[in-house]
C-alpha cells in the first residue's frame, strides 16, 4: 500500500487553530467530567434518545470520530480514502459483473453501508441501503492510467459510498506495469477505494478476499440472506461497543499521565507546533493563511523512493518492528536538522484490531501510537516500545490532550508516519482466476511531512513519499539511502524520482499493521 494512505487519524490540523465544525471531540480543551470518550457517549446517548429509527443508528470508534472531523476540515469535506491498485491483462474485468460483486459486499458487511452524519451535535453513522460505486476511468489525452486515477480519487465527493472500484486502461504507459520477468502487454489498473472511517488493514484483506468469491460466483447485493444481513448488523454493533469500552478503559489517569511524561521530553528542546523542515514562525504563519483561506490550498508537491530490500531465511531482524520504528527514527531525526535543529521528532504508527471478543466484521478499528524518535540504543528502544504498546489503546485525542494540561503546548501534528504490511495476511485481488498484480500510485496526497510503507512478503518493500515543500530532495535522498543500509546491513540500490503535484491539500491514510506481535484476535499474525 502507498505510505500516503497510512492510519494516521490525527485532523491534520493544529488544535486550537480556531477552526468551527459541528461536533467536538473534546482534544485540547480542559477536562470537565469523565474522558473524550465518556464524554462523547453521553452525547451521543442524549442524542438518540427518541429517535424514530434506532436500529438504523450507531455511536463511531474513536478514530472515526477523529477521522469525520478531520472530513469536516477539509476542503470539500474529502475523506480520507484507501486506495488499493491491481494490474489485470486488459480485458480480463467484466464491469458488470464487478458492480453486482461490489453490491454483494455492500449488503453483507453493515460497515459499508453506513454513512456518517451529525446528530444534535454528536458525531453518528447510519445504515443505509447497499450501494457500491463501480466506474470506467478514460485517461485524457496524453495522461497516464495512474493520473487519471489519482485525479479520480482526488475528485472523491463526500457524498456517496464509501467503496468505490475505478477501472482505467493502460495504453499510454503499459511498460511502467511490467510483471516480474520483464514480460508487458496490455494491462488496465483496478482501483479498490474505501473510505477509511469503514476499513482497516484487518477489513482490507476480507474485502479483496469476499470480493474475489462474489465476483468468481456471479454474487450480487440480492444474493445475501437477510437472516446473515441482520447477524452481521448485530455483530457490528457489538463490536463498536466493545471498541468503545476498550478506549474508555485506556484514557484513565494513569495512561495519560505516561504519554504526558513520554511526549513532553520530546518537545522541552523546541517549539512544539513546528515541524521538520519548517520553522515555527513559519508554520503559524501558514496555519494562519489556512484559517483565512475560502478556497483550498494549492497543491502540494510530493516525492516518493522505493527500495526492495532481501528477506533471508531464518533472519527476522529487518521485519522486527522495533528494527522498523528506529531505522525510522533516524530519518525523522535526520530531516528535522533541516528546519528544527535539537528537537526530538514525534513518530505516529497505526496499532489496533478488534478488541478480543469482538466478532470479526469489517470496520475502522485501530489507534495511532506516538513515538518519540529520541537516539537511543535497540535494546533501550524494544523496552520503551513495550512499554508504550501497554497504553497503545489510549485513543490519540485523549494523548494529545494529555500532553497540552501537562503545559507541553503540543498540537497533535506527527513529524513523520510508519506502516507495516504483512501482505501474507492479503493476497492479490483474484477475479475468476486470474491474480492481479499489486501496484504502487504515488504523487497522493500524505498526511505527514514524510510517510515510510513497509510491505512484507517475498521481500521486503521499502517506500518513502515526502513533502517536497518541507525538505529538499538530496536531503531525503540521503535519509533513505541510510534507512535502507540501516535496514539491510548493506549497500542497497535505490529507485523513485519525484512525483508530480499531486492535486490537493496534504492528508493523513492506513494502511494497517498489527506491529506488536500480540494479536488482539486469534487471526492477527504476528509481527514483531
Amino acid at each position: 500500500m502507498d505510505p500516503s494512505t497510512t492510519a494516521g487519524i490525527s485532523t491534520g490540523q493544529p488544535a486550537g487553530t480556531g477552526v468551527r465544525t459541528r461536533f467536538t471531540t473534546g482534544a485540547g480543551v480542559r477536562r470537565a467530567t469523565g474522558n473524550i470518550t465518556e464524554q462523547y457517549l453521553a452525547r451521543y446517548e442524549k442524542a438518540a434518545a427518541g429517535v424514530s429509527d434506532p436500529a438504523a443508528l450507531l455511536p463511531v470508534t474513536g478514530a472515526q470520530r477523529r477521522f469525520l472531523l478531520a472530513r469536516r476540515l477539509a476542503p470539500g469535506g474529502r475523506p480520507d480514502v484507501v486506495p488499493l491498485f491491481f494490474a489485470f491483462p486488459r480485458g480480463t474485468i467484466d464491469l458488470e459483473r464487478l458492480r453486482a460483486a461490489a453490491g454483494y459486499l455492500a449488503a453483507a458487511h453493515p460497515a459499508l453501508r453506513t454513512r456518517p452524519d451529525v446528530l444534535r451535535g454528536a458525531p453518528v453513522q447510519r445504515l443505509g441501503a447497499p450501494e457500491a460505486q463501480v466506474n470506467r476511468v478514460a485517461p485524457r489525452p496524453g495522461e497516464s492510467a495512474a493520473a487519471a486515477l489519482r485525479r479520480t480519487l482526488l475528485a472523491w465527493s463526500a457524498e456517496g459510498p464509501p467503496l468505490r472500484l475505478f477501472l482505467a486502461d493502460a495504453h499510454a504507459d503499459a511498460g511502467a506495469y511490467a510483471d516480474t520477468d520483464g514480460a508487458t502487454g496490455p494491462v488496465e489498473i483496478l482501483a479498490l477505494a474505501l473510505d477509511h472511517a469503514v476499513c482497516d488493514e484487518q477489513s482490507l484483506g476480507r474485502i479483496s478476499a469476499d470480493l474475489g468469491e462474489a465476483y468468481g460466483h456471479g454474487l450480487g447485493p440480492g444474493d445475501v440472506p437477510q437472516d446473515r444481513a441482520a447477524v452481521e448488523v448485530a455483530g457490528y454493533r457489538e463490536a463498536v461497543r466493545l471498541q468503545l469500552d476498550a478506549e474508555q478503559r485506556a484514557s484513565g489517569p494513569d495512561a495519560l499521565a505516561y504519554w504526558a511524561r513520554r511526549i513532553a521530553p520530546a518537545l522541552a528542546g523546541g517549539d512544539a507546533s513546528a515541524g521538520p523542515g519548517q520553522p515555527a514562525t513559519q508554520q503559524a504563519q501558514q496555519s494562519q493563511q489556512t484559517q483565512q483561506a475560502s478556497a483550498p490550498a494549492a497543491p502540494r508537491p510530493t516525492g516518493s523512493l522505493q527500495a526492495r530490500l532481501p528477506v533471508r531465511n531464518g533472519d527476522g531482524r529487518a521485519t522486527a518492528f522495533p528494527v522498523l520504528l528506529g531505522a525510522c527514527g533516524s530519518v525523522a531525526r535526520a530531516l528535522a536538522e533541516a528546519g528544527a535543529p535539537g528537537r526530538t521528532p514525534l513518530l505516529g504508527y497505526p496499532w489496533g484490531g478488534r478488541p478480543a471478543a469482538a466478532p470479526p466484521v469489517l470496520g475502522c478499528f485501530l489507534n495511532t501510537v506516538v513515538h518519540p524518535a529520541f537516539a537511543c540504543g535497540p535494546d533501550d528502544l524494544t523496552t520503551t516500545w513495550w512499554d508504550d504498546l501497554d497504553h497503545a489503546d489510549t485513543p490519540f485525542d485523549e494523548v494529545v490532550r494529555a500532553a497540552r494540561t501537562a503545559t507541553v503546548p503540543w498540537t497533535g501534528r506527527l513529524d513523520g508516519l510508519l506502516t507495516f504490511e504483512d501482505l501474507h495476511r492479503r493476497p492479490p485481488l483474484e477475479l475468476d482466476g486470474v491474480a492481479g498484480r499489486e501496484v504502487h500510485i504515488d504523487g497522493r496526497p500524505l498526511q505527514a511531512p514524510f510517510a515510510v510503507s513497509v510491505s512484507y512478503g517475498t521481500d521486503l518493500l521499502v517506500r518513502l513519499a515526502w513533502d517536497r515543500d518541507a525538505f529538499p530532495d538530496g536531503h531525503v535522498h540521503d535519509a533513505f539511502a541510510a534507512l535502507t543500509a540501516e535496514l539491510s546491513g548493506e549497500p542497497t540500490e535505490s529507485s523513485g524520482e519525484p512525483t508530480e503535484p499531486s492535486g490537493a491539500s496534504a492528508e493523513p491514510s492506513d494502511e494497517h499493521a498489527d506491529p506488536s506481535g500480540r494479536p488482539r484476535t486469534p487471526s492477527a499474525t504476528p509481527v514483531a
